[in-house]
Order: C-alpha cells, then structure tokens, then sequence
C-alpha cells in the first residue's frame, strides 16, 4: 500500500472508530433495558461503517464541516441496523457479521421492536443536523427507507418467480442496497448547502458504488471464506435467492446445470451440502467472472461521477474508497 493509499486508510479508520464511539452512547442509560440492550447489541457488531462515512465524507467533499453532519451520519447507521435486523428475520438468517442474528440470540418479537426503535431514533439524530436545507434533507432520509422497504419486498417476490432477469435483478438492488448509499451521499451534501451539480455528483457516485457493492456480496456468497464474510458461505442459495450469479447462470446453462437450477427454484433453494456443487457450476459457466466484469463497470461509472465533483482535491479519496470496496474480502 502507497503512503496516499495507507493515509486514506488510518482517515477512514479514524473516523470509523468516532463513529463506533458515538454509537456505543446513543442507547446509553435509556430504558427499558428489554428494548435497548439488543438494540444496543446490533449496534455494537461494528460492520465497516460505510454509510455514515460517505455522509462525512460526501460533507467534507463540498467543503462542510463532517462534525456538523455526525449525527446524522450515526443516523443512517442505526437506519441501516434497522433494515438488517428486518433483512435477516426474513430470510431466516443465523449469522450477521460473525455473530448471531438478532432474533436468534433473543426472539422475533423482541428483534422486530429493536429494529423499530432504531429508525425512531435515527430520525431523532437526523433532526439534530437539519440546521441547513431540513425538509430537503429528511427527504432524502425518507426516500433512501422508502425504496430499501421497496428493494426488499421485491427481493422477496423474487424468490417466489420463477423468471427474473437481470434487467429486474438490478433494478432490485438500486432500492435495496444502492438507494442507501445514494443517500448517504446525498446526505452530506445536502445539509453542507451543496450546490445541485455537486449533489448529483455525489449522489450518482453512491447508486453506482451501490450496485457495485451488492454484486461484489452476490459473489462473496458463493467465493468468500465463513471465517472473513461474517455470514454462511452459499446462503443465498440455501434460501433461494435470485442473485446476479444465480440469473446470468440460468441464461447460460443447459444439461443437467439448467436441470440443477430449475430444482433450486423448485424447492426454494438447495442443501447445504450443494453449495460446492454450484460453485464449481458457477465457475465453469463462467458466471464469477461476468460478475467481475460488472463489478468494474459500475465502479467506472461510480468514478465518472465523482470525477465532476467541484472540488477537485477531495476526489481521490472517492477513487480510493470505490478500489478497497473491489478488492475487499468480506
């Protein structure tokens, strides 16, 4: 790693580890201990605290203060946790970040409240930083949770389908994982009084970092190691889902691969001990690879857009950022 790069890095660093520290006292003393402990408890599974750093950052980049828009930053992490706890209560999941799902280490009723209370009081530090353009910024907080709802109600209709394209699969993933990274961008922006040109550059940065983002997850699942993705290697095809490796294998495979895949929608999903089966399926059809392709096209295009940013000496962090995303393992 080059001295920019390794500085880019401790940056990021730096303000992930302020943000785990405000985090840790949003909950702190509130009652009742039933609600807020397991609120408390996804809160504290730090994840890579991308969201709230392109808040920061996206304010930094038009020349705001990343203190004026922390607390709105450390809101769009507890809508994100939000989302989470609701993503793995349906798809059943048992692991997030390394450890257990919410509903899994307490119940359902318990992890649907603590999810709920989350958004409630991520408005509550959103309100904190409207001092500049609030109804525009509440807004964009409130499209971003519109279309992550809608993302996943789609995700969910999809594994019911038997025909989903890609054209359908994409669209899919700009609500549930892009919208929030375009608003997160946007965020920054506009409470920082961005001009609309800078918004939009920003804004079109985190949808294309978004759906590059998500397919690189699509392809974690089935080539990633347990130990460093923090979830059950294969577990969107243990649950049926129609990702991006699933859709371009079905339109590519003939035999007793299509034959393989028509049973998977069938049932809903596989065996556990299949996922090595499709792995090596998705290899041979050369699925991995057009999933790369597409990985490095939507970062392109992330880049083009933080390229017209105004201020020129804030776009190589964006670059930096949008490579690690590539390269990451987990």
């Amino acid at each position: 790693m080059d001295k920019k790069n390794n500085n880019f890095a401790q940056l990021y660093q730096r303000e992930r580890n302020k943000v785990n520290k405000k985090l840790a006292e949003v909950l702190k003393n509130r009652k009742p201990e039933s609600l807020y402990k397991p609120s408390d408890y996804i809160l504290s599974n730090s994840g890579k605290r991308l969201r709230p750093i392109l808040v920061l950052f996206s304010a930094k980049a038009v020349n705001g203060n990343m203190n004026s828009v922390f607390n709105a930053a450390l809101a769009v992490e507890m809508l994100h946790n939000f989302t989470l706890i609701h993503d793995d209560i349906m798809d059943n999941a048992d692991l997030r970040r390394g450890k257990k799902t919410l509903h899994k280490l307490y119940d359902l009723n318990t992890a649907i409240l603590a999810g709920d209370s989350l958004l409630s009081i991520a408005y509550e530090y959103l309100l904190k930083d409207c001092r500049v353009n609030p109804r525009e910024a509440v807004a964009a907080f409130t499209e971003g949770l519109i279309e992550v709802c809608e993302g996943q109600s789609l995700d969910t209709e999809f594994e019911k389908r038997k025909d989903v394209s890609l054209n359908e699969y994409l669209i899919m993933i700009e609500k549930k994982t892009a919208a929030l990274a375009k608003m997160c961008c946007k965020l920054g922006a506009i409470l920082s009084d961005a001009k609309s040109s800078d918004i939009k550059a920003l804004s079109d940065y985190g949808l294309n970092l978004g759906i590059a983002f998500q397919i690189q997850d699509d392809l974690l699942d089935i080539m990633g190691e347990e130990k460093d993705f923090g979830k059950t290697v294969g577990g969107d095809l243990v649950a049926g889902k129609k990702t991006f490796l699933f859709i371009k294998a079905f339109e590519k495979a003939k035999g007793k691969h299509r034959n393989e895949l028509l049973k998977m929608i069938k049932n809903k999903g596989i065996n556990p001990d299949k996922v090595d089966y499709f792995k090596q399926m998705f290899i041979e059809l050369g699925v991995i690879e057009d999933a790369r392709k597409e990985i490095k096209g939507y970062t392109e295009k992330a880049l083009k857009s933080i390229n017209r940013l105004s201020n020129k000496r804030e776009i190589t962090f964006f670059h930096w950022l949008a490579d690690s995303l590539i390269e990451r393992n987990k």
